[in-house]
């Protein structure tokens, strides 16, 4: 599996117990990605099968195939999880707005989405110009194009709101 085609799941933190159990920590929304039998990777591209995951206050406890004792799972702390991008046509996933370009309200090209930052109230796309646009503009994606209704004043050139 390439690593460029990984996506960033979570993070696991110490051990837990004696039998390897880990504690990790989601960056993503969807915990069937460490629902048993999933495959996670390291960075160093090292691939696991989970075999159980269950809640744990904010987090959950996992067991990883062949990780069966707590220095074995000692070793693993503060590695970050990777997983290949879920396929749903129906969904469009952050990491595919990564590239597109975004066009205001009246049809301009204001740059291209070069990441996305997490944020509480909204998810903000990071325009090549380091404008910010809080995901909840967007309107409508479509061949590589992320179309916006944003308020006036969001980008430099346009005059300020009143």
């Amino acid at each position: 599996m390439d690593s460029d085609q990984l996506l960033e799941i979570g993070r696991i933190g110490k051990p837990h117990g004696l039998r390897g159990e880990l504690i990790v920590s989601l960056t993503t929304n969807v915990d069937a990605r460490i629902k048993k039998g999933a495959e996670v990777y390291l960075k160093s591209e090292k691939k696991y099968i989970i075999t159980s995951s269950k809640q744990y206050k904010k987090n959950f406890l996992v067991s990883l195939k062949g990780i069966e004792s707590r220095t074995e799972a000692d070793s693993l702390a503060g590695e970050l999880l990777f997983a290949e991008p879920l396929e749903d046509p129906n969904i469009k996933w952050a990491h595919d707005l990564i590239g597109s370009s975004v066009i205001d309200n009246e049809g301009n090209p204001r740059g291209l989405i070069v990441e996305i930052h997490a944020n509480p109230a909204s998810d903000l796309l990071v325009l090549e110009d380091e404008t910010l646009i809080p995901v909840v503009f967007i309107k409508d994606v479509k061949d590589n194009k992320v179309f916006i209704d944003a308020p006036q004043g969001i980008f430099q050139d346009s005059q300020s709101c009143e």
